[in-house]
């Protein structure tokens, strides 16, 4: 019998560790759905941290939950460096039994604080490692994995991950949440895809709709500048403004000193109202957005460009002005092949904004130049792929058959 050929018959034991915010946690669980799926009779553990996202999400989404501590790699000579040793051996000792305990025939990393002690596990146990990073520029957990890993699959090309093994690598895209990856299959049907949107939402499928967001927290400058500019874009188009946790009500200050309050419309109500300016704090269908939306003001978080692409959506990417720049990273490969354009947050003003949105919003073939582009750089199977590759090492099979 070939190597590995008896497990295809057995369970499969995998172990996925990250996790932190949604956009860790929802491609994590992704890629535990498409191996569920692929593979019904798996074994699917979940390692994260107390503190992340995951602790809620995993659990809502069916997958056993094990934690370790958060062990932030120290950058300075200071009294937590100092307490690091301690605390990495303390949470490599737990990941360690977790692998056992699990019988792990893969592990699965997404990056974070949860991943690096348990790919020194997987490596001092001899348990294959798939790594997925979702940034152009990965992060040091995943940079310390890649050293140890057999495959190693990335959302952008040249993120700095070297392995001193032969680990296959490729660019294989971004798990899509289901919603979105449904919404994706359903795309050659647009029209229809709208109109059934609009409907949900609200508005008015006939009109020209913006859609802007800066993430659960929000983007006050974003924010800002796109409220200030009311006036000027409502006379062309409607707008979904998700203002982020907290932020609403300066958003519709803004707006009625603008524009005045009549324009203002609950987006929670199931039909049409008077008002073209819908301001709520958050949006769970998000899928229901970009199927109405002509174009979309964002920031450029990994999961928000990867998604905008896969969908094919037109869009201004203003980068959040911190860090290291690693959301202007993300951006840049999709705008440098036609799909979007990039705004550093200082030049985003609400002049700005009335003067190059407006005319944008009108302009039909550039918006379709765009959503072209942004539609063929996006990759929408990636869960599928992370899912053949990492079955395909716990099986002890060739990764990329």
């Amino acid at each position: 019998m070939l190597k590995g050929m008896g497990k295809r018959e057995e369970q499969v034991h995998v172990v996925l560790a990250g996790g932190g915010t949604a956009g860790h946690v929802n491609p994590l669980l992704s890629v535990a759905d498409a191996i569920r799926a692929k593979r019904p009779n798996s074994s699917i553990t979940v390692i994260g941290t107390e503190t992340g996202l995951e602790r809620e999400l995993v659990p809502q989404a069916g997958y056993e939950l094990e934690t370790i501590e958060k062990v932030p790699f120290p950058r300075s000579l200071n009294a937590a460096a100092l307490a690091f040793p301690s605390k990495w051996f303390s949470e490599l000792r737990k990941a360690k039994a977790i692998l056992k305990r699990h019988q792990a025939d893969v592990v699965v990393g997404f990056g974070g604080y949860a991943s690096a002690p348990v790919y020194r596990a997987a490596k001092s146990l001899h348990v294959p490692i798939a790594i997925h990073e979702q940034n152009a520029k990965a992060g040091m957990a995943n940079k310390l994995g890649a050293k140890w890993a057999d495959y190693i699959g990335t959302v952008y090309d040249h993120t700095g991950l070297e392995s001193k093994g032969n680990a296959s690598s490729e660019r294989v895209g971004l798990p899509l949440r289901p919603s979105i990856a449904r919404l994706c299959r359903g795309l050659d049907t647009p029209r229809l895809a709208r109109v059934e949107a609009a409907s949900s939402l609200g508005i008015d499928p006939t009109r020209p709709l913006m859609l802007v967001t800066g993430g659960s927290l929000g983007a006050a400058s974003i924010n800002s500048a796109v409220a200030g500019a009311s006036a000027e874009l409502l006379e062309r188009v409607q707008i979904i403004h998700l203002t982020g946790k907290g932020k609403l009500e300066e958003v519709k200050r803004i707006v009625s000193a603008n524009a005045g309050s009549e324009v203002l419309n609950d987006l929670s109500l199931q039909h049409l109202g008077q008002g073209d300016y819908h301001a709520v704090e958050y949006l769970e269908r998000m899928d229901l957005a970009y199927a109405c939306a002509d174009l979309t003001i964002c920031r450029a978080g990994a999961g928000t460009v990867a998604e905008l692409a896969a969908v094919g959506m037109p869009a201004i990417y203003v980068p959040l002005p911190f860090g290291n720049g690693e959301q202007r990273f993300n951006a840049q490969p999709l705008v440098e092949a036609g799909g979007g354009l990039l705004v550093d947050d200082a030049d985003f003003t609400k002049d700005w904004v009335a003067k190059n949105v407006v005319g944008l919003v009108q302009d039909q073939h550039q918006l379709q130049h765009l959503a072209e582009a942004a539609w063929k750089f996006g990759t929408r199977d990636a869960a599928e792929k992370m899912a053949e590759r990492v079955l395909a090492l716990a099986d002890g099979t060739s990764i990329m058959e």
